[in-house]
This record gives structure tokens, sequence and C-alpha cells, in this order.
């Protein structure tokens, strides 16, 4: 479990879900503009981001190429890793390719499965969400394939003009892949991630689950000492969550 000691006035954030590029570039723009007045809002308290997954809808890197686009975004997290500020990356179902760029350029270490962090004493387990608990049977199978060495080195074997063009009409066009068809709350005895979260407290206890993946801002207890949050996203709701060293608050973002 890494520690983390917060200043006085310093704060966590987490952000998930942006799907920057989809449905398209343009229309993207909008939300990307605000997602980065967001993190200058932050900037002046911001101890440690933790950005948990599909930031992109589409990420693939190659060797020497990475999507294009996203300039702002990676920016302003650059000026924020440069001013001190501690970025965790998380990946998701649509950025599982990175490869080294954001770790070599940005100095952001990158994550490929659920971490565990006491932050001032309070225990987190945190994670995008993708593939735990009983559900997203379809998407499972789906990440084996994704995730497979051999079929990655196949398709960086594509133009990237063919490559990244295929891969974002999959992205926006495929709910499964997507991941995003059943963001509709399904009840606390439904809820997968709570059924996950429910699990892993019977070997070891959290405060805090912290996940993105559903597109749905929820804060549900799992028992009198323990709480699931989940993002939401920065396609319809611009939600984040806050840690102060003491409370955990899920807050929406209005410019």
């Amino acid at each position: 479990m890494t520690n983390i000691e917060l200043p006085k006035g310093k704060k966590v954030y987490f952000a998930s879900d942006n799907h920057l590029g989809a449905p398209t570039m343009e229309q993207s723009k909008v939300r990307e503009l605000k997602f980065v007045h967001w993190l200058e809002t932050i900037k002046a308290d911001a101890r440690v981001i933790f950005l948990m997954g599909d930031l992109f809808d589409f990420w693939f890197e190659y060797n020497t190429v990475i999507p294009k686009g996203f300039t702002r975004t990676l920016g302003k997290l650059a000026e924020l890793s440069d001013a001190g500020i501690a970025i965790h990356y998380f990946v998701g179902n649509h950025d599982l390719w990175m490869n080294g760029y954001f770790e070599e350029e940005l100095n952001i270490p990158v994550y490929h499965s659920p971490q565990q962090y006491l932050i001032n004493n309070t225990s987190f387990f945190i994670g995008h969400g993708d593939g735990l608990g009983p559900h997203d049977k379809g998407y499972k199978r789906m990440k084996k394939l994704f995730t497979n060495p051999l079929a990655k080195w196949f398709f960086k074997w594509l133009h990237p003009d063919i490559g990244v063009r295929l891969a974002q009409y999959f992205s926006v066009k495929n709910k499964l892949i997507s991941g995003d068809d059943d963001a509709t709350y399904l009840g606390d005895d439904k809820e997968w991630l709570v059924q996950y979260a429910h699990r892993k407290l019977e070997n070891q206890h959290f405060d805090h689950f912290i996940f993105g993946h559903r597109h749905l801002p929820l804060e549900i207890p799992l028992n009198e000492n323990a709480t699931y949050t989940n993002l939401g996203d920065w396609v319809n709701f611009y939600t984040y969550a806050e840690f102060d060293g003491i409370h955990l608050s899920l807050k929406k973002f209005a410019e």
C-alpha cells in the first residue's frame, strides 16, 4: 500500500472517463477545454491527481507515433507535473495500449490494475473498474484479445492513419467495447462494482473504493466505515472526487 501524506491545505483529486476524441475531435474539443479549465482551477491546492482511465476514447502508442490531437490536455498535464503535482494514470478499456509515453514525457506513472493507497491514514482501493466483479463477461473476453502481445504486434504494423481510424470507429460504435451500454443505476444489490468491493472487504478493510468506467456519479455506503464512489464522467456529468485529508466529496464542475 502506497503512503501519501497531504500537507496542510492540499487535496487529492480524482477524475475519469473523458473519452476525448469522441464522437468526433471537433465535438470533444468543447469538453477538452472544460477539463483543462478544471485542471487549472485545482492547480493551487492539488497535491495529487488521479486520472482513472479513458481520458481518451482511443489511445495506441506506436514506437514513434501517438494519436494526433489532445495538445491542450497533454500540455496542461505536463505543466502540472513539472510544477510538482503528482499525477497517477490508470488505464481504462479505451486506453489499454499505453507503452511509456506518459512516463517518459510527462513523468506520470501508468497503472494497468487497481492500486492501494493510504492517504493521511485513510485507505483507498482505486482503479478504472473494467473487468472487475461478476459482470462485464463480454468485455473480459475482449480484453484478453486486446492485451494479447501478438494482437498488439499485428495492430502496430497497420499504418496509423488506418489503425487509428479503424479503432476510433469501433470505439464509438461498439457498445460492448465502450463498456457504457449499461450506464444506468442497477440498484445496490446488482451493481457489480459494489459487489466486487463487498468481496474485497471480506479480506481487507478499505475506507474508500473509487472507480470510473460506469459513467455514473455514485456514492454508496458499503458498511459503517467503507464507501464505494463512482466518479461519473466528463461526457455528461463533469463530476470528480475531492479528498481534503479527512473527507471525500463527489462534486460537479461548473465553469
